[in-house]
């Protein structure tokens, strides 16, 4: 068989990371929430025929580590041979590849070329509201999963390109907000199609033969990288432990060798009656993220990253999540995770890892009636805090968690306007943690006031255990939401949902610092 030249490889390659892009860029411009089109939660991939992920446009790196997964998961739920020219398929349910929780929707249609599957247009975004317990889909006292809204199995969409209107028809009778989630839901497709067509012009002048070689070649220059990384990692165990909010004792092991990154994440507790589990895949995408950023953190990711990768869990674990388990706030339990590894590796080599970060999503929904309009809203909103010192450098201020990737907070001007809601100020919190050799990064103060009845929610990790320090800095303190009532008296939270609140009142959340970095020199006499 005749192999392409490298040129023509790179050149598909790069059609394929546009096409990634492009989708990225139509679904940020013509979705209708702000979580979407200014916050960019959101994640757009390309797959091979198989599920096998090739590209990424921007967005949340653990929202793309999902692509690949959901992909597989319609292909195996649908069967490959039903899948045809013109299909869509929609999932958001954690047991049918949609790996997060139910207001993480994704959108993945079939590249069809000369008749035969060669690739998968995929998006992920996240959706204001699907149902449930409370508005916005986020309850802390959801027991399972179908108490947190709208399930969709890896169902189809379009069938022939044809719309299945039923389908259409569920979505809309299960939100609060069917206006906006439709609007959503068709950038998504948008997006899809758009992609679709440019995966088409590159099969059409070049031949599926040479864009599997291209792929191909993807694959094995990116496993060689990271395997080339793996040699400047310490060889061995790595073993931690660390206690969380709840008293519960996490822990984690990653063996390093002979080309190998093994996470090995047995031994913990069980899943909960309650929403912070996480399942296997959004494990496995922990794992990918720390093992990315330190064997080949220069290009995109693909399939071929993370072959040196193995993850061993136990089906039941909150590491592990099966049967009707509930997943609202899977992210919080997935970034301590991430950090759990970060530090697990940090302890090992001190001089190239900083400290802890302040470790949570800290996610912000409020939801009621606009003030002025009388149109109902949902606000979602991730929160910033400080970034780890490492031996070199303080760390970054008022950054997203290690897991947000490209995104950004919702401006002031545009929150005021399409929620009512006044927003007080943003600015660095004055604690003094986080102090060491070299300081952690500053965290966030932002503060929220009401003019109108609305319901609140909050979903903050690291409220009692405070942020890590590494080789002697301080701690960099925690991360809490207050609301303050109208009469002065104020209610501390961490994991809270269904709060009530009036008009004048006022949601102040502060996040923590980072970490220090070494310790702080003593001032002579």
């Amino acid at each position: 068989m005749t192999r392409i030249d490298p040129v023509t490889s790179a050149v598909i390659q790069a059609g394929f990371e546009a096409a990634a892009d492009e989708m990225f860029a139509v679904l940020r411009r013509t979705a209708m929430s702000p979580i979407i089109h200014e916050v960019l939660d959101v994640g757009t991939g390309v797959t091979d025929g198989e599920g096998r992920l090739v590209s990424s446009g921007a967005g949340i790196p653990t929202f793309v580590g999902v692509l690949d997964k959901a992909v597989a998961r319609i292909i195996e739920v649908n069967g490959r041979d039903s899948i045809a020219e013109g299909d869509m398929f929609i999932t958001n349910d954690p047991a049918f590849g949609g790996v997060t929780h139910l207001n993480d929707v994704v959108v993945a249609s079939p590249v069809f070329h000369d008749g035969v599957l060669l690739a998968w247009a995929a998006s992920i975004a996240h959706w204001s509201d699907v149902g449930g317990m409370t508005p916005g889909s986020m309850s802390t006292g959801a027991r399972e999963i179908h108490q947190e809204g709208l399930r969709l199995p890896a169902v189809r969409l379009f069938g022939g390109a044809e719309p299945v209107e039923a389908v259409f028809s569920i979505i809309e009778a299960n939100t609060r907000m069917p206006e906006v989630t439709a609007g959503d839901l068709w950038a998504q497709i948008a997006a899809a199609r758009r992609a679709s067509q440019r995966i088409r012009e590159v099969a059409a002048r070049y031949g599926r033969r040479a864009v599997d070689q291209a792929l191909d070649a993807l694959f094995d220059a990116d496993e060689a990288r990271v395997r080339s990384g793996l040699a400047d990692l310490p060889p061995g165990r790595h073993a931690i432990g660390e206690r969380q909010d709840d008293g519960s004792l996490w822990q984690a092991a990653i063996t390093i060798g002979a080309g190998r990154f093994a996470v090995d994440l047995t031994g913990n507790p069980g899943q909960m009656a309650a929403p912070f589990n996480t399942s296997r895949d959004g494990s496995v995408i922990a794992a990918q993220m720390v093992l990315k950023a330190l064997a080949d953190p220069g290009r995109a990711a693909s399939d071929g990253s993370f072959r040196p990768l193995e993850v061993i869990t136990e089906p039941g674990s909150v590491f592990h999540a099966t049967g009707t388990a509930p997943h609202g706030y899977y992210f919080e339990t997935r970034i301590r995770l991430f950090d759990l590894l970060w530090r697990c590796l940090a302890d090992a080599m001190p001089g190239r890892l900083p400290a802890g970060h302040f470790g949570s999503i800290c996610g912000t929904v409020i939801a009621g009636d606009h003030p002025d309009t009388g149109r109902r809203f949902t606000m979602v909103e991730p929160q910033m805090g400080g970034w780890g010192a490492s031996a070199r450098h303080d760390g970054l201020d008022c950054m997203f968690s290690a897991s947000h990737g490209d995104t950004y907070n919702c401006p002031v001007e545009v929150c005021e306007a399409r929620y009512g809601i006044e927003v007080g100020w943003k600015r660095l919190n004055e604690d003094p943690a986080g102090r060491g050799l070299r300081s952690g990064g500053r965290g966030l103060e932002v503060c929220y006031r009401l003019r109108s009845r609305a319901v609140v929610a909050t979903g903050i990790s690291r409220h009692r255990v405070p942020v890590w320090g590494l080789g002697g800095g301080g701690e960099g303190g925690t991360n809490a939401m207050t609301l303050i009532r109208r009469d002065g008296t104020r209610e501390v939270h961490g994991m809270a949902s269904g709060l009530e609140v009036d008009a004048g009142d006022t949601v102040l959340i502060r996040t923590a610092d980072g970490g220090g970095w070494g310790p702080r020199p003593v001032p002579d006499g």
